[in-house]
């Protein structure tokens, strides 16, 4: 049975405290902080980049000569219809039996709205093809950023668009963000070992993965396959024992 850690995510010390709990595995999602903490397996991994040290494959590198006609923009964290009808086309396309399935425009909204810390909204556009007008969508990420990196919270893409790689791309450039802003790391969510879906986050070099309380090289990934096992779940009291938590200023009389 799925289970997590969790804790609201308010107040002047958001930003710190979604800094601090991201260090140590945690996600965003709205104003929420949580991790998965299953009682049964441990296999959901946060994933994240070390930035310094990633080169792209070759594959990756002919990713980023093809998308590289798109045009990036960063706003602020505020949902649009155009958003919102590719984010649809997204769903219907790919994930039409998930749990965001039947998101709804004002979920959505929520979803990109209601963050209480730094995020953006990065959009890559393109040039508009016969019958279109302005510049279409391509991809769309949102993106919190943490004092040591870019989190990339949920992205999504023109189905259309599948020979370009995009989700592939969204990454790749974030990589490109974060070190042109001198970031050391791209955190990517959750990575579990043998699932297909997540399988692709492995193949980003210089990934790290945070497991036993703290964060090592991903090296063979059949080699984390004992976390499925119930026997590598520690016990939920120790879990949050292990927890650091910001320090809180000093309460001046």
């Amino acid at each position: 049975m799925e289970r997590k850690l969790f804790t609201a995510l308010q107040g002047e010390h958001a930003q710190k405290l979604n800094d601090t709990l991201s260090k140590q595995g945690f996600r965003r999602s709205q104003n929420v902080l949580y991790r998965p903490s299953c009682a049964e397996c441990s296999a959901c991994m946060s994933a994240r980049i070390r930035v310094a040290d990633f080169v792209p494959t070759r594959t990756q590198r002919r990713v980023i000569k093809a998308a590289a006609h798109l045009h990036r923009n960063a706003t602020s964290p505020w949902a649009t219809e155009d958003q919102f009808a590719l984010f649809r086309r997204y769903l219907d396309a790919r994930h039409a039996d998930g749990g965001m399935a039947d998101m709804d425009v004002f979920e959505f909204a929520a979803m990109i709205e209601e963050t209480p810390i730094k995020s953006r909204v990065i959009e890559y556009t393109r040039t508009a093809g016969p019958g279109e007008v302005g510049q279409p969508l391509a991809c769309v990420a949102l993106t919190d950023v943490l004092d040591d990196g870019l989190s990339m919270v949920y992205s999504f893409y023109d189905p259309s668009l599948i020979a370009l790689s995009l989700g592939t791309f969204a990454i790749l450039d974030h990589v490109a963000i974060a070190r042109e802003a001198g970031l050391p790391y791209v955190y990517l969510g959750y990575w579990v070992p043998g699932s297909r879906k997540m399988g692709y986050k492995a193949g980003f070099s210089a990934l790290e993965i945070y497991k036993g309380g703290g964060w090592q090289p991903i090296g063979d990934p059949a080699d984390h396959r004992a976390e499925l096992h119930p026997l590598s779940v520690d016990p939920i009291a120790e879990q949050v024992a292990r927890i650091n938590l910001p320090e809180a200023r000093p309460v001046r009389d």
